[in-house]
């Protein structure tokens, strides 16, 4: 093999597009580090360029007709950022449009280069990559793609795109997946390793494929057959052994999320227990609730889907499977479950659980692996509806499956959650509230308050009191009863955060970074695991992605409001909008919060983490699609309306 890398269109004037996804810093650092191991290995680079000249307009129509300027040559937005600048060696090929080959620039250069693979990274994916990707397909050359170092402004045209590349023999891999195979870094495995500490490795996470994935979905779809004519009292009542197993099992379960995940072994025991309370709430409601109603015109029930699959994450790993599998099976589907591999160990224990208080095993498979394994398994001809709970950018994919396929998502898409306090408040609580609800499990919560905002005048004032609170939580191992904050989930997760501080730090976003438990930070047991320092970011910038983005760790953006108009703008000023809170004592304030604030959850003198189970649990914008979970939303989504006009005579 002799590859070549092209780094497409990395240009400032693109990187500061609105909407990428991933975010500007994340494309960045992985083009940065591809680039450098290309550099190191001696793998010819070569750097395409969109470049317009203003004496010489070749801008595309849509451009021209948005009156649209960008990447004008002699300007700073025509130029990528230092650390991908082209060295002398390394040719430039530039273009106007989306066809890099168009000017025969690039030709040459993979002439001159003498390879036979092309390895792409850059901007749009759905744009100017697929169109370096086709021309490269075109002219014999193998393609492959630097999954983790493109972006797109138009994320779920980019995943239509990564479908269509992935059929015609593109390879879609990650930059340490590259690096592996140019012989520049081991072969990333599957080998989870216990954050506590990162010496020790728990398991290797398996992970399936197509072969595997279709079995399971055709058998619980044969199981569906059975399960969807199972009596509902047998249902409800093989359910409500699942709760008491769930309470019996709590503390080897939590035991085990501690070790496997770092959760601090109180707050695994109280969800698994909330998971408990969570079945019980669904048979209740089940139970209560009539299969169909007569109406004047005739009949209308409620029927299941069919197989629903499952996609779940690794921080709640027992609460958010059993949040999905018990309505489900309550309302006469079967599921087939593919969990977070960082969960494999613990999911393994919950499904022998399921097993054990009696529920079929055709009604919940399992299917281990990572995102190609979810692809699948959403786009399986068994699969009659999706349940997804995790990040952002893994909901368009699921998104893009399930509108090509049309069939109703359920999507939880993490949380970038504010809270107002404002100069009513009771300080002492709220800072109390506020800290617990940001360093608590060391931020991994989708409810996690990952802003607070506060009026100017009582900055300092709010500050200290953050910071007194956030000291006084105990950070430490997760097997310690004591312990409020453990570690992150991995190492990349500890380190990506402390890039965003330093990177706020350096472009001067950040006017002020507190970093707690400075004492605790020095001893040995930090270094030996993944332990993330508890931080508070003071930062003013909006479109900053210390702001914007969900980082899940023990960070806490602050943020100062001139007024409540603009405390309200703050709060609402991220696309994500699943939790948000107000401290106050003003029922004025508290009415224009309700009418105002746009999220799925308000709460008032509270953090913004957790959820009662019984209560609709569902986000706005970007955090969340299709209905919410738990309580009354449940029989929305696992149930569809059927309407029957009846015969003259009747339905016996």
């Amino acid at each position: 093999m002799r590859a070549t890398l092209l780094l497409v269109d990395l240009q400032r004037d693109y990187l500061t597009v609105p909407g990428l996804e991933p975010p500007c810093s994340t494309l960045v650092a992985r083009a940065v580090e591809l680039l450098e191991t290309c550099r190191r290995l001696q793998v010819p680079v070569i750097h395409v360029w969109t470049t317009i000249d203003r004496n010489r307009d070749r801008r595309l129509p849509h451009w021209r007709q948005a009156d649209r300027w960008l990447c004008v040559t002699g300007t700073a937005g025509h130029r990528p950022p230092e650390r991908l600048l082209p060295r002398d060696d390394e040719p430039v090929a530039h273009k106007a449009g989306f066809n890099p080959f168009a000017s025969g620039m690039l030709d040459r250069a993979l002439r001159d280069a003498h390879c036979d693979t092309a390895i792409l990274a850059g901007l749009h994916l759905h744009a100017c990559v697929r169109a370096a990707a086709t021309e490269c397909l075109e002219r014999g050359y193998a393609v492959w793609v630097a999954s983790d170092a493109v972006a797109s402004n138009d994320p779920l045209h980019a995943e239509s795109t990564l479908r269509w590349l992935s059929a015609r023999c593109v390879r879609f891999l990650p930059v340490s997946s590259v690096i592996a195979e140019l012989g520049g870094g081991p072969r990333p495995a599957r080998l989870h390793r216990s954050p506590r500490r990162l010496s020790d490795v728990l398991f290797e996470a398996p992970a399936v494929g197509a072969v595997e994935v279709a079995a399971a979905a055709a058998d619980a779809r044969q199981g569906w057959t059975t399960w969807r004519k199972t009596a509902p009292a047998v249902r409800w009542n093989l359910l409500s052994a699942v709760a008491d197993a769930l309470d019996r099992a709590a503390p080897d379960l939590a035991t085990r999320m501690a070790i496997d995940i770092g959760k601090p072994i109180s707050h695994a025991l109280e969800e698994i227990h909330r998971a408990a309370g969570n079945v019980r709430d669904v048979v209740r409601r089940a139970a209560g609730l009539p299969e169909s109603e007569t109406e004047p015109g005739g009949i209308v029930r409620h029927r299941p889907w069919g197989v629903v699959a499952m996609i779940s994450p690794w921080n709640n790993p027992v609460a958010i499977p059993i949040g999905k599998i018990a309505p489900a099976l309550a309302y006469g589907n079967t599921v087939v479950w593919k969990p977070a591999p960082a969960a494999h160990g613990i999911s393994l224990a919950v499904l022998e659980l399921l097993r054990s208080a009696g529920v079929p095993s055709s009604a919940v498979r399992m299917v281990p692996g990572g995102a190609a394994t979810a692809r699948l398994l959403a786009s399986d001809e068994n699969v009659a509806a999706v349940t997804f709970t995790g990040s952002r950018l893994g909901g368009y994919s699921v998104q893009e499956i399930c509108a090509r396929r049309a069939v109703p998502l359920q999507a939880e898409l993490s949380g970038n959650n504010a809270a107002i306090v404002w100069d009513d408040a009771d300080f002492q609580q709220a800072a109390a509230q506020v800290a617990g609800g940001a360093f608590g499990f060391s931020g991994q919560r989708c409810t996690a308050n990952r802003r607070v905002i506060v009026h100017t005048p009582r900055f300092e004032a709010f500050l200290s009191g953050l910071m007194a609170a956030g000291e006084r939580l105990v950070w430490g191992d997760p097997l310690d009863p004591a312990t409020d904050l453990g570690p992150v989930i991995d190492a990349a997760r500890r380190d990506e955060t402390a890039a965003l501080l330093a990177a706020a730090t350096a472009d001067g976003a950040a006017h002020r970074i507190e970093r707690l438990q400075q004492a605790r930070a020095a001893e040995p047991w930090v270094r030996e695991g993944a332990y993330a320092q508890p931080a508070i970011a003071c930062c003013d910038v909006g479109a900053h992605p210390l702001v914007q983005e969900e980082t899940m760790s023990p960070l806490l953006v602050v943020q100062r409001a001139d007024d409540f108009d603009h405390a309200l703008a703050l709060c609402n000023g991220v696309r994500h909008g699943l939790a948000a809170a107000l401290f106050t004592k003003s029922e004025t304030l508290r009415q224009r919060f309700l009418d105002e604030a746009e999220a799925g959850i308000l709460r008032f003198d509270a953090s913004t983490a957790g959820a009662d189970v019984t209560l609709p649990f569902g986000g706005w914008k970007h955090s969340g699609v299709g209905p919410p979970e738990h309580g009354q939303a449940d029989r929305l989504y696992y149930s569809h309306l059927q309407t029957i006009y009846p015969p003259a005579s009747g339905i016996s």
